[in-house]
């Protein structure tokens, strides 16, 4: 498409001498900009990607993919149905679940938690959590008398440890004569756990399911049957054989999509308007180029006129400055895709840095739900960025080579 002399012309005019070293320029800081817009686009798409992915993973993990639950009230007698909807096709696991809300204390620290009775073979197989452990033993915990475990977020403001002693308080209490007398539970912190998700750590007391079963005094019940299936993103088919298996009690199956997808498509709908809002920056330097081009195209007129006078086409100057243009644009993509990719790849060795210089904390998990930096690169994303990276600088380049193209040799030699 261009030749040898098209190409040593548009390097010969990119190249700054004495005296016209201001188009160069523009064209520097053209490509500057590019390469920032690139970059950060790559950058925040990665992180909006793997904060996404993340977070979805955290909340599947940790509430399942669907969960079978009562019209307002717990779901009795529910071995047998539990069992049933772990032989259901797609199931990969189903945990029954007591939940309930408390009042925690532990000397002059009180807050409001919520309850969550387990199994401690249903625990075991829950990798989410049971691989979560941080002090302590699931032995321990299944055995031991009135015995809890805590988030790790919830033991470090509450300054507990194992074998600390907890006060827990429930509005589910026996009617007296006084009226509704709410109940109190002193238990043992004996394990202490990681869920890598702050909410969940700060929030929820897990408690052996017999044992939170006597402290709500919610007799042979649970609240939900969460199940988790093998394919997340094919949940649909796998809740309509859970309800199948249901021998039509009045019971409610939800899959994520329903409970969890206004979280989850706001995320996404803030991913696009940051693609959009970024891609702002591409657009800033293509508008550069045009001007770079713009003028050197004036500071070269004469030239032009005389490359005319010696036989050259207008289609063959038409592509020297097209070259021009797209040789900063190729160029500030390249740099700029470089740099993002290489930032997003080390995107948490780079914020544990910042973070050991400045001392400050620059990912704050009680803010962001997440204990880290999440990033994800999908290549298909990246090409999406280079695409319309070069597209723009393409057709920056149009409008001021057609100028040069159409420069009148005669008109412009005269005033020379």
């Amino acid at each position: 498409m261009f030749n040898a002399f098209e190409r040593k012309l548009a390097w010969r005019y990119l190249r700054s001498r004495k005296g016209e070293r201001f188009a160069s320029v523009i064209a520097a800081f053209s490509l500057g900009g590019i390469a920032l817009g690139v970059a950060t686009l790559i950058i925040v798409m990665a992180v909006m990607n793997g904060f996404k992915a993340d977070l979805m993973g955290r909340i599947l993990g940790l509430h399942g993919d669907l969960g079978v639950y009562g019209y307002g009230r717990p779901i009795d007698h529910y071995a047998p149905l539990a069992e049933r909807v772990r032989h259901a096709p797609g199931v990969t696991m189903a945990v029954p679940l007591l939940q309930g809300t408390v009042l925690m204390q532990a000397g002059s620290f009180s807050t409001g938690a919520m309850v969550e009775g387990v199994a401690p073979a249903d625990l075991l197989g829950w990798k989410a959590l049971s691989n979560g452990l941080v002090e302590g033993t699931w032995h321990d915990w299944a055995s031991a008398p009135a015995s809890v475990a805590i988030g790790v977020t919830m033991a470090s403001h509450a300054g507990l440890n194992v074998g600390s002693e907890v006060t827990l308080l429930s509005p589910n209490g026996r009617p007296t004569a006084f009226g509704t007398m709410p109940r109190v539970m002193r238990a043992h912190v004996t394990a202490i756990f990681d869920a890598n998700w702050n909410d969940y750590n700060s929030n929820i007391i897990l408690m052996p399911l017999p044992q939170a079963q006597r402290f709500l005094l919610a007799g042979d019940a649970v609240s939900v049957i969460q199940v988790s299936t093998a394919n997340p993103m094919e949940v649909r088919p796998v809740g309509r054989a859970v309800a199948h298996v249901l021998d039509d009690r009045p019971l409610q199956v939800l899959d994520w999509t329903q409970s969890a997808n206004g979280f989850l498509e706001a995320v996404t709908v803030e991913q696009n308007v940051m693609f959009l809002i970024l891609a702002l920056i591409i657009l800033v330097a293509a508008f550069n180029v045009i001007s770079s081009l713009i003028m050197m195209v004036r500071d070269k007129a004469a030239d032009i006129a005389i490359l005319r006078t010696f036989g050259a086409s207008r289609g063959a100057v038409m592509r020297v400055f097209m070259m021009c243009g797209l040789s900063v644009g190729v160029a500030g993509t390249m740099v700029g895709t470089a740099l993002g990719v290489g930032f997003a790849l080390n995107i948490e060795r780079i914020k544990r840095a910042l973070e050991a210089v400045t001392g400050v904390s620059l990912f704050n998990p009680q803010v962001y739900f997440l204990a880290h930096l999440p990033a994800r690169l999908i290549w298909s994303q990246v090409f999406g960025v280079v695409g319309l990276s070069l597209a723009l600088s393409f057709l920056a380049t149009l409008y001021p080579s057609w100028r040069a193209a159409r420069t009148d040799p005669v008109k412009t030699l005269r005033h020379e």
